[in-house]
């Protein structure tokens, strides 16, 4: 631990005020602020920014230059009833933002014991990332958004505030969730949903041009996504037919492969009937 006054920027500076226990590694030009509280078998990397008041504990990682905000709660123990104590890890990647009052939490036995939040990820205030949660690159969730158990978010996914997602739910990646959503199953990759119970509303236009897709392969989508998900025959079957027809589509083939995955423990979230 380096104590710092006139600092340079890549020594370390922590505040008077705060708790840093002697198990806390920490990385070059690392800023802890005011009345934080580290404990724990804690790494912070180069250039982490603790504003003021963020506590984090546990076996907890975070990545270079990731940026936290006051009442921030990180590491603590899983909210989870069939947590005994043992040991978990919460990996957090690069260049994230965390706001106030965010909870981010272990895993437990039954998910590996793992939680991993990828880079350049966005946290508005009272966002919730539970157990077991794995999180994927440049993801936003907005204001009291959260996340259940074992949930999957793949990269570029948006999660409007207030929405809350199912345990094991799977979220694709470019898809975006509705503000005030509950969204109970697995939303396909570039899927736009919204609903008190969510359902899906076609594919997410405004994100993939902002992110720049082409025309061709937008227009794959929708076209992919009225094969899919209209007609009288079951989802599955109707997204075995389409491997051929989108076969030299690579975005259509995540879709459907994602649809037909033997992994998913929840069933496709689809339009309102």
């Amino acid at each position: 631990m380096v104590e710092t006054s006139t600092a340079s920027a890549s020594e370390t500076q922590i505040h008077p005020t705060a708790v840093v226990e002697p198990t806390v590694q920490l990385g070059k030009g690392v800023k802890i602020g005011p009345y934080c509280v580290l404990s724990g078998d804690v790494i912070l990397e180069d250039e982490v920014h603790l504003i003021s008041h963020v506590v984090i504990a546990g076996n907890t990682r975070i990545g270079e230059k990731t940026t936290i905000y006051p009442f921030a709660s990180i590491g603590h123990l899983p909210q989870d009833l069939k947590h005994k104590g043992e040991l978990s890890l919460l990996k957090i990647g690069k260049h994230n933002v965390i706001r106030e009052y965010v909870t981010m939490q272990g895993g437990t036995e039954g998910g590996g014991l793992v939680t991993t939040i990828g880079d350049h990820c966005f946290f508005m205030a009272s966002s919730h990332v539970a157990h077991d949660c794995m999180l994927g690159n440049n993801i936003i969730m907005a204001n009291c958004a959260t996340l259940a158990g074992h949930v999957q978010v793949a990269d570029y996914a948006i999660i409007g505030g207030l929405s809350a997602i199912h345990q094991f739910v799977r979220i694709g990646q470019h898809a975006i969730i509705g503000g005030m959503s509950a969204v109970e199953d697995d939303v396909i990759p570039y899927g736009s949903v919204k609903g008190d119970r969510a359902n899906l509303y076609g594919i997410n236009l405004i994100g993939l041009k902002r992110r720049g897709f082409t025309r061709e392969t937008v227009e794959s989508l929708r076209s992919a996504y009225k094969d899919i998900f209209e007609g009288a025959l079951p989802l599955k079957e109707r997204a075995e037919q389409a491997v051929q027809k989108y076969k030299n589509e690579p975005s259509v083939k995540e879709v459907i492969e994602f649809i037909l995955s033997p992994e998913a423990k929840r069933p496709i979230c689809v339009p309102k009937s």
